[in-house]
């Protein structure tokens, strides 16, 4: 008889194993790690307040991490295995793309879910992957291009056998991606115990869409030639100053977008609008200073949008597209771009929450419209709270569409990619008014 503490799988599991207890620890610090980095962001995180956190000492927190960015990738890492473990799981137990779709999108929610109540571990939210370098950066990226290569396969599949609508199928995983990922900044708002049937109501909307109507919703034509001086007229700080002022945040939001906060140097946007660094300093005072007033910058266009929206005749429904297609233009036009929510975590708490307000408000502002078309009969009687939060989702991610589709006219990659959330992905009956 054997005397020792080996399983049949041929693993051991004794307490004594000190392989099973460097990988218990590990696992420990990243899942507090992710946390951290979720709630506070990395740069308000130091390795001292994780090992802290943990009740160990920054010397024993050395021996599993060198640095604050390893330490990013790592949690990043952890995270892309997950989501393709979970994703290997959905495709052993299920063949047809509707299930595969909503268990891929609803397991989100439980991750969070699962963590919240210590049944799981905290999962990093992949935001700050422009902060990392050189391979670090390469390997995350492709890791996380290869989940969206495997969602959107399932899209293609239920596209080909009829179980999904046609649809243009990056433009939809995009912003399906872009709904899901965005849970980890509402779900803290909500009751824990509501999060099952949150999550449930979010899947009815992607899968039926909000349209009530019969058929498929089409949005109307709109006209974006005044569009740019219109939407910046709403920038409207010292006026003498106000195009150099303008140029300085759209520039200073591209390289944010682009390359994160901490990879973003001062300098180097200097430099990009060929101005001294004197001149760029008089009118901006330093990094967080330029990353705050990027989404002030971003908020006062999108509270003009929504403005310009509630203005105009129409559904509520219309009202909403308007909101979006506009928003959407501005995104991938000379007009913008505007920030990217993943740098939030690098401004302060006092300043976060302050722009979180606003964007909570404006998010608001476009469930107004969902709630006056369930009154008009244009939306269907869904949950706009989680409606206007896929939306929100969706909107940050479209802001890197072209990296993932041609975009020859940019209103008819809008109506492309916000189609999913209008007219859902199955199939519409004919005649259904619910």
């Amino acid at each position: 008889m054997s005397t020792n503490n080996t399983t049949n799988t041929g693993r051991d599991t004794s307490p004594f194993n000190r392989t099973i207890q460097h990988d218990a620890k590990r696992a420990a610090i990243l899942s507090q790690a992710a946390k951290l980095f979720n709630y506070k962001g990395s740069r308000a995180t130091t390795l001292k307040d994780i090992a802290e956190s943990l009740g160990l000492t920054k010397t024993s927190l050395y021996y599993y991490v060198k640095t604050k960015e390893d330490l990013i990738y790592q949690c990043y890492k952890v995270a892309l295995e997950h989501h393709h473990q979970k994703l290997d799981e959905i495709e052993a137990m299920h063949s047809d793309a509707v299930t595969r779709a909503s268990t891929f999108f609803l397991q989100h929610f439980e991750n969070w879910l699962a963590a919240q109540e210590r049944r799981g571990p905290h999962i990093a939210a992949l935001l700050e992957i422009a902060a990392l370098k050189g391979e670090h950066r390469a390997e995350v990226e492709a890791g996380y291009i290869a989940i969206f290569k495997r969602l959107r396969e399932y899209i293609r599949q239920g596209v080909a056998d009829g179980s999904f609508r046609a649809c243009e199928p990056s433009a939809t995983t995009r912003a399906i991606l872009g709904s899901v990922d965005w849970t980890f900044s509402w779900l803290h708002s909500v009751e824990l115990s509501q999060v099952n049937s949150l999550a449930k109501e979010a899947w009815d909307i992607i899968a039926h869409g909000l349209f009530a109507g019969e058929g498929v919703f089409t949005p109307t034509v709109i006209s974006h030639e005044s569009e740019q001086v219109a939407l910046l007229r709403g920038f409207d700080r010292e006026e003498q100053n106000r195009l150099k002022q303008i140029a300085f945040l759209k520039t200073g939001t591209l390289f944010f977008n682009r390359q994160g906060f901490n990879g973003t140097s001062l300098d180097e946007i200097a430099d990009h609008l060929n101005v001294s660094k004197g001149a760029f300093y008089y009118h901006i005072k330093n990094k967080e200073d330029l990353l705050f007033r990027c989404y002030e910058h971003s908020l006062d266009i999108t509270e003009n949008i929504h403005a310009q929206a509630a203005k105009s005749i129409g559904s509520g429904l219309e009202r909403a597209a308007m909101t979006c297609r506009r928003t959407f233009y501005v995104q991938n036009s000379e007009v913008g771009p505007l920030i990217r929510y993943n740098t939030i975590t690098a401004l302060p708490m006092k300043r976060r929450r302050e722009i979180l307000k606003r964007t909570d408000k404006a998010n608001e502002q476009f469930g107004n419209f969902l709630t006056a078309g369930i009154l008009d009969g244009s939306v269907r009687p869904i949950n706009t709270y989680v409606a206007q939060q896929l939306v929100a989702g969706a909107v940050n991610a479209a802001m890197n569409l072209r990296q993932w589709r041609k975009m020859d006219n940019i209103d008819n990659a809008a109506t492309d990619y916000f189609e999913v959330l209008f007219n859902g992905l199955l199939p519409r009956a004919t005649g259904r008014n619910t």
